[in-house]
């Protein structure tokens, strides 16, 4: 008697993204629960379950979702707002807007487009530092994304949800107190704009509460020479520096740019297990220079992939970081620097394991959350496919991402969005913007 399961996807190419990088060649995942509970062929699989739904994956290639481990999502709502800028300029051009159009139901409507526009692209879950955390939430969940998101603490003038510096802590604690047990895939997040924004006091306080609710903490460090100097001239120490000093850097801390980095501070992300959010795109787009990933690599640290917000990259497309990624390195001259395989783990199992959540997250295996996409490979350059990394790292776009699923719910079917009223979202934006 055959196995009941949710969801069946079965009759494509499955590229686990587990340790060895195993591809199952005309392979199936079957779903229960929100959970994978086998990987293998399809004929194995479709024998052993009945399922409720299946996805008819033949001529496709079926991989992990992509992870983006760096964004503002609801920065959609100023995209276009700030090209050919510096990172100080686009600050200062973004800040000011912010002031002006931030709400909760603006950042609802900005978000609701950003997770369209993101299960169109294959991305399945995102960090997301920004405003207003609780409609960005909402407004994910009701659609079945995954959103890694939480508290923000930024110390400028007028902040757009009126919360003072001194009233944050208390409320960031109620916060966190209120979530409970983190649903599966998910953990508690802080975020800590950067060491700019926040004194070295207050990075330390914030630091003790994301320790008290085993919380991650996201924040922006070492994004460009400009921020390096500020923060060496304000407190005798760069940004990475000041962290170490402080015993901020560990497993638990994420940095998102790390452009501008020392040997000796390299060391001491590999020492504490620090990692990082690599956002090539919008290194690139705001002149902030190439981080040292081959370097962050070789010494062992863990590197996700991020996109940053839709005003400093324009897009929320992780495989367009993929490519990126895979590219911009190798202009140093050694074209070995980041390779294809590396380029797509860093988008999806390191991505998650940036996170803390590599248990869960980031490859088809038993046992993980069935976050997961289905790639056609019927379009011509896609043709032939000789290797599922270089076709995904080199060839694919993120127009060719089929289906996308979330915790085992199917949240784009053929390319129609099956939760989310896109037409809607998309009309709300416009009349913001």
């Amino acid at each position: 008697m055959s196995e009941h399961i949710d969801l069946l996807v079965h009759g494509g190419d499955v590229l686990t993204v587990d340790e060895t990088g195993t591809v199952v060649h005309d392979g199936a995942v079957a779903v229960r629960d929100g959970e994978i509970v086998a990987v293998g062929p399809t004929e194995e699989l479709t024998t052993r379950f009945t399922a409720d739904e299946s996805l008819d994956a033949a001529n496709c290639l079926v991989l992990p979702g992509l992870v983006n481990t760096h964004t503002h999502l609801a920065m959609t709502l100023l995209r276009g707002r700030a090209d050919d800028v510096t990172l100080q300029g686009f600050l200062e051009r973004v800040l000011k807007w912010e002031a002006r159009l931030l709400s909760p139901a603006n950042v609802a409507a900005a978000v609701r487009v950003a997770v369209a526009e993101s299960v169109r692209a294959g991305v399945t879950s995102a960090l997301d530092m920004y405003w207003f955390h609780e409609a960005a939430e909402q407004a994910a969940r009701e659609t079945g994304w995954r959103l890694h998101t939480g508290p923000t603490f930024m110390d400028v003038p007028g902040p757009p949800d009126g919360i003072a510096y001194e009233e944050r802590l208390a409320w960031a604690r109620q916060d966190l107190a209120a979530r409970g047990t983190p649903r599966p895939g998910h953990r508690p997040i802080l975020f800590a704009h950067s060491t700019y924004t926040l004194s070295p006091g207050q990075l330390v306080e914030i630091a003790a509460l994301a320790r008290e609710f085993g919380a991650l903490l996201h924040i922006h460090a070492a994004e460009n020479a400009t921020e390096v100097a500020t923060v060496e001239v304000r407190y005798g120490k760069r940004p990475v520096e000041l962290l170490d000093s402080l015993g901020l850097l560990g497993p638990d801390l994420l940095l998102a740019h790390a452009v501008d980095l020392t040997g000796p501070e390299i060391a001491a992300l590999a020492r504490t297990g620090t990692s990082v959010a690599h956002c090539p795109v919008s290194n690139l787009k705001l002149g902030c220079g190439i981080a040292p990933v081959p370097r962050l690599l070789s010494a062992g640290v863990t590197v996700g992939l991020g996109t940053d917000g839709a005003v400093s990259s324009n897009t929320l497309d992780v495989l367009g970081a993929v490519r990126q990624a895979a590219l911009v390195h190798k202009a140093g001259g050694d074209p070995t620097a980041v390779g294809a395989e590396q380029a797509v783990r860093m988008a999806t199992v390191e991505g998650a394991k940036a996170l803390g959540l590599g248990d869960l997250l980031g490859s088809l295996e038993a046992g993980k959350r069935a976050d997961l996409i289905v790639l056609g490979l019927g379009a011509p350059h896609l043709r032939p496919r000789h290797d599922p990394w270089s076709t995904l790292a080199y060839a694919a776009h993120s127009a060719d991402v089929r289906d996308t699923v979330v915790d085992g719910r199917v949240l784009m079917r053929n390319r129609t969005l099956t939760t989310l009223d896109e037409a809607a979202a998309l009309a709300d934006l416009e009349t913001l913007a």
